[in-house]
């Protein structure tokens, strides 16, 4: 079955909860699930600023969206057990290494607390089928490999973003095992659990802070010389729907057949040749852009993982999902989406130009299941 049907046929009229849904990955997923037909959710703080992708899309007119912080466990338990999601994906966090070091205990407190608050949220919610647990790529214990991580290496972390993503999978592994335990699903529970960790995610609309790509529009908006700190750092670039298609799969996987897929997946490039440096994506972005202007800052910087990729074997062996877009496309469609707000920001225009980059991404899937 194409990507497109399949996903269309699980997600129509099912109760979906996304955490984080203001965010730029969330606001992805929001309006893909909204496009699918689901009833969906969203647990969240407001976006952290103007513009963000959650306004730009006037999300709030399309789902319910509620201001709801995720370390507030009182109002989590109660906004689950009243909606009774059938799927809940996890993507609430403070997802950034540099501001990691400024407020160390809110990421700590954050990322790992509050994910245990979701999971045991989730423990108290019959109706509740399948959880998602993001995490990210920076959850392992970086070693500076040349080739991807895969699922069952050592969690780890240099610094503090790293290192509560990697709390947060020993968090979702013990969750799995003490109150979820595959061996009793469908007697002592119902409930399957699984985490996802996925490579750079690149995309429209995001404007989040002190991250490359948002970095790169904002300087290029208003014509000012885009700062980079690390050219040759290496990541696994992808276009935010290729990880996002991974957790809706996952997440219908884990309702259809339960403990099976209860375990860690990465979602990542499979070619090598689409792990580029920093200074690779950047000067790519200013050719399709038209212009720019790039300046290396100097002086000392927090620690940053230099080299970083996964490995996405499992997912496509045990889960059948593929990259479907080179590191050329998703910029190009990154590039595409600034443009169309620099031209026109609008809500009706967004929707529109968010919708049709979903529609072609589910096409091309379709194109080359063909």
């Amino acid at each position: 079955m194409h990507l497109q049907a399949m996903l269309k046929e699980f997600y129509h009229g099912r109760r979906v909860l996304v955490t984080g849904h203001t965010g730029f990955k969330g606001s992805w997923l929001s309006m893909w699930l909204h496009m699918l037909g689901a009833e969906v959710m969203g647990v969240a703080l407001d976006p952290p600023g103007t513009p963000s992708m959650f306004g730009s899309l006037r999300l709030h007119e399309l789902m319910d969206s509620r201001h709801t912080d995720i370390n507030d466990y009182p109002a989590l338990e109660k906004t689950l057990r009243q909606f009774a999601p059938e799927v809940v994906i996890h993507m609430a966090a403070l997802s950034l290494v540099r501001p990691s070091y400024k407020n160390p205990l809110a990421t700590l407190n954050t990322n790992i607390l509050g994910t245990a608050r979701v999971l045991e949220a989730c423990r108290h919610c019959p109706a509740t089928r399948a959880v998602i647990i993001v995490t990210s790529d920076k959850c392992y214990r970086n070693n500076e490999w040349v080739w991807g991580y895969r699922e069952n290496d050592p969690m780890g972390g240099h610094d503090p973003y790293s290192a509560s993503k990697g709390c947060a999978e020993l968090v979702t592994a013990s969750y799995i095992k003490s109150f979820f335990p595959p061996g009793e699903y469908g007697q002592s529970h119902q409930t399957a659990v699984a985490s996802a960790r996925a490579g750079n995610a690149i995309g429209g609309g995001d404007w989040g802070l002190d991250r490359l790509i948002p970095d790169c529009f904002r300087a290029l908006h208003q014509g000012e010389a885009i700062h980079i700190r690390y050219p040759s750092a290496v990541r696994p670039w992808q276009h935010v729907l290729e990880c996002l298609s991974g957790y809706l799969m996952l997440g219908a996987r884990l309702c259809q057949e339960g403990p099976r897929y209860g375990c860690g997946w990465n979602f990542a490039p499979m070619d090598m040749g689409d792990i580029w440096p920093v200074g690779k994506v950047v000067e790519h972005i200013c050719r399709l852009w038209g212009n720019g202007r790039v300046v290396t800052d100097q002086g000392a910087q927090p620690h940053e993982a230099h080299m970083l990729c996964l490995d996405c074997t499992k997912a496509r062996i045990d889960l059948g999902w593929l990259p479907r877009y080179r590191v050329a496309r998703a910029l190009r469609e990154t590039v595409a989406w600034y443009k169309a707000w620099s031209e026109d920001p609008s809500p009706q225009r967004m929707r529109a130009v968010t919708l049709g980059q979903i529609q072609t991404y589910m096409d091309a899937v379709k194109t080359e299941e063909d």
